[in-house]
């Protein structure tokens, strides 16, 4: 990873810890899964859950740390690697499918974390059908801000990456 990559993540997690503080009084709606999501797509896994493990740990330094911030982690790494080996394998995405693609990574997002009760409490199934609808509030802004911000983000990318790195996805 070159000093060009490193730079750009260090702008998409300002860019997501900002993102998350702003949206912080709508419960579980914040753009840091669709940065994610597009970051994979662009510059691959290990560059995407480098991004979830930043902007989990400065995000939780500002709005409070715990264990969900393991599970924040690991949910938000799953996305990333899956975000990156579609990015590696599928050239050509649909606004559509990125969008639909960002609505199950909210309830995916929230399947993870769920788990922590499991480990703590026992009771899974409980807390999971009580969390559904802040995963569907999570699910509905990952698709709204992959709507907003795929275009933006992947545009930058592209000018941004010319002659300095390769973006595995370049349509």
């Amino acid at each position: 990873m070159n000093t060009y990559k490193m730079t750009l993540l260090a702008l998409l997690a300002a860019l997501g810890v900002v993102g998350r503080f702003a949206f912080s009084f709508i419960p579980n709606v914040q753009p840091v899964t669709a940065i994610i999501i597009i970051c994979g797509l662009f510059l691959g896994p290990i560059a995407a859950m480098t991004l979830a493990v930043l902007t989990a740990f400065l995000t939780n330094m500002i709005l409070g740390m715990g264990i969900w911030t393991i599970w924040q982690i690991v949910a938000w790494a799953i996305i990333g690697l899956i975000s990156g080996i579609i990015g590696k394998y599928r050239r050509k995405h649909s606004l559509l499918l990125l969008t639909i693609f960002g609505v199950f990574c909210g309830y995916l997002y929230g399947f993870v974390l769920s788990l922590t009760t499991f480990t703590i409490a026992g009771e899974f199934i409980p807390y999971y059908l009580a969390g559904l609808p802040f995963d569907t509030a999570h699910a509905i802004g990952n698709g709204v801000f992959m709507v907003f911000l795929y275009p933006i983000i992947s545009y930058f990318f592209k000018k941004y990456a010319k002659g300095r790195f390769y973006l595995q996805n370049t349509n």
